[in-house]
């Protein structure tokens, strides 16, 4: 069942080199890195806008609108000026109008100034003082009427036959 090689034969051994991966494709050899929340953090005050594609957390103080694609106030952070973003959670205080798709005011958080939202959920202990303006999804622009004339009413003369 089992044999082993004569003493005196040397058979060379044979190592078979790794396989190499297949070439990927460009798309994925160059896959950009998740992206990363920017930070402000507590000890940092920004006086003026702050604006990018991105999600941003503040928890210092932003004197100036702020517009982002995702926007976290943290517990000590601040923003007195308008806020633009897809998702807006808040934790801190905002003074000045909201506009997003979707607001998440916790129980710490204090808003003074209008929302405009799609969804907006509140936990209780959330100071809210404002005006809650749900969007209002346009409806797909309808063709004007168009105008028809009257269909020409043709005169009848109905006569009434005696039956029986």
């Amino acid at each position: 069942m089992f044999s082993k090689p004569a003493k005196g034969s040397k058979t060379p051994v044979q190592i078979e080199p790794l396989p190499l991966p297949a070439a990927a494709p460009a798309d994925q050899v160059r896959k950009a890195p998740p992206r990363v929340a920017s930070l402000i953090s507590a000890d940092i005050t920004i006086e003026g806008g702050v604006s990018g594609d991105g999600e941003l957390q503040i928890d210092g103080v932003v004197r100036g609108d702020v517009r982002v694609g995702r926007l976290t106030v943290g517990e000590t952070g601040h923003v007195e000026g308008g806020v633009y973003a897809e998702v807006v959670e808040i934790r801190g205080r905002v003074v000045g109008a909201i506009t997003a798709k979707q607001v998440r005011l916790y129980g710490t958080a204090y808003v003074d100034g209008d929302i405009t939202h799609e969804q907006l959920a509140m936990e209780t202990g959330a100071f809210f003082q404002g005006r809650s303006l749900k969007f209002q999804r346009q409806a797909p622009p309808q063709a004007a009427p168009v105008a028809v004339a009257p269909a020409p009413v043709a005169d009848l003369t109905l006569t009434a036959k005696p039956v029986g």
